[in-house]
């Protein structure tokens, strides 16, 4: 294991009591009242949003939402193709094609000008992605739909507790679907959440996520099930288990007053340290509003692949998020070419963010990075790093 993590999950006693509660005492570990008691905890943070609806995973979040506006066979999916293939991954699960579309070159977001060329008859959507906590032009995002007839699914999985105009994300918007898998910015161990004010979609995912089999949630919350049911349409088992939801509650109350200050901590920290690091650009975010679980920045000159090198050689773990989904064999589409993604794909590197990480390993971080972009090219063999 590396003696400095990129990621890792912040859990510990709380969590673990939270988990042996609902063993010793409930017995019941499917969806139940814990999940019902996470939904209230979500909705009461994002201000009393309508409708949360907890599901297994950041992905079934977005592959629900798709479907539940509708969207299947023959229908496309304006997507910004720098991000986790989960997200294209939600969109062809439905039958639809995710279009892939370019990034802007300062933060990585959905480049919402690029996406407008891209629109057709067939488009049903646009799926922004918060990258790296980031909102980025959501406004030209949620303009660009209104005014083409889309609906809007923001892909929130890394901006859990970020905000946008002085709102959370979650708190307005169409449809948004966050992550609590083991890196987020709070955990349920895995799990993910529709939030919507839109009162049929939600039903419809509530529906999805127990199999399609209509209004089994309320029974469910009640640690009892449906005998005598109808199923109108194909759902998933994609529904959160007590013991997850019982980890989340615990890891949302932790959220304000340890994960958020550490993690904004430590991003206006590597902004500051990296600020005269040659070749070495981070994400142009406004860290306080953004809350980020992971911090990548552009290693340009050609010296991405000597600084990830040099970092591992110190056992400090680094990562690549994310190579662009139009890049991927069932992706591509054999024509089209995104520059400013396929660019930043060559010059990404996540550095290691997370509330246990120290400062003095920050500072190896930094002093590793600069050591190896400043040393001249010509130093390594063939001129490469």
């Amino acid at each position: 294991m590396p003696g400095v993590r990129v990621s890792r999950s912040v859990v510990g006693e709380e969590e673990a009591a939270a988990v042996a509660r609902v063993i010793v005492e409930s017995g019941y570990l499917g969806m139940g009242s814990e999940v019902q008691a996470f939904e209230s905890d979500l909705k009461a943070f994002l201000g009393g949003r309508p409708e949360v609806v907890c599901v297994s995973a950041a992905t079934a979040a977005l592959h629900l939402a798709l479907q539940a506006c509708g969207i299947g066979p023959g229908d496309e999916v304006l997507v910004p193709t720098i991000t986790y293939v989960a997200t294209f991954q939600a969109v062809s699960a439905t039958g639809a094609r995710p279009v892939a579309c370019d990034v802007d070159p300062d933060t990585a977001w959905l480049d919402v000008s690029d996406a407008a060329r891209r629109i057709t008859n067939r488009t049903r959507a646009v799926l922004p992605v918060h990258y790296a906590g980031g909102a980025g032009d959501l406004d030209g995002a949620r303009a660009l739909a209104r005014d083409h007839g889309l609906r809007v699914i923001e892909d929130a999985s890394h901006a859990f507790g970020c905000s946008h105009n002085g709102q959370l994300i979650g708190a307005t918007g169409d449809i948004v679907c966050f992550s609590f898998s083991g890196t987020k910015n709070i955990t349920s161990g895995e799990g993910g959440a529709v939030v919507t004010a839109d009162p049929v979609v939600a039903e419809r995912v509530r529906d999805l996520r127990l199999l399609g089999v209509v209004r089994d949630t309320d029974r469910r919350f009640h640690h009892q099930r449906s005998w005598e049911f109808d199923v109108a349409e194909q759902g998933w088992r994609y529904h959160m288990s007590d013991i997850f939801a019982a980890i989340g509650r615990v890891q949302l109350r932790r959220f304000a007053t340890e994960f958020r200050p550490r993690r904004i901590h430590l991003a206006r920290r590597y902004q500051e340290l990296l600020r005269d690091v040659p070749n070495v650009r981070p994400l142009k975010l406004q860290y306080g509003p953004a809350v980020p679980h992971i911090f990548p920045v552009f290693v340009g000159g050609g010296k991405r692949d000597r600084v990830r090198a040099a970092l591992a050689a110190r056992d400090i773990e680094t990562g690549i998020h994310y190579k662009p989904n139009h890049l991927l064999s069932k992706y591509d589409n054999g024509s089209s070419r995104l520059p400013v993604a396929e660019r930043l794909y060559e010059e990404t590197l996540t550095l290691p963010l997370h509330p246990y990480l120290t400062e003095s390993q920050q500072d190896m971080v930094v002093e590793t990075v600069r050591a190896a972009v400043e040393e001249p090219l010509a130093a390594t063999a063939g001129g490469r790093a």
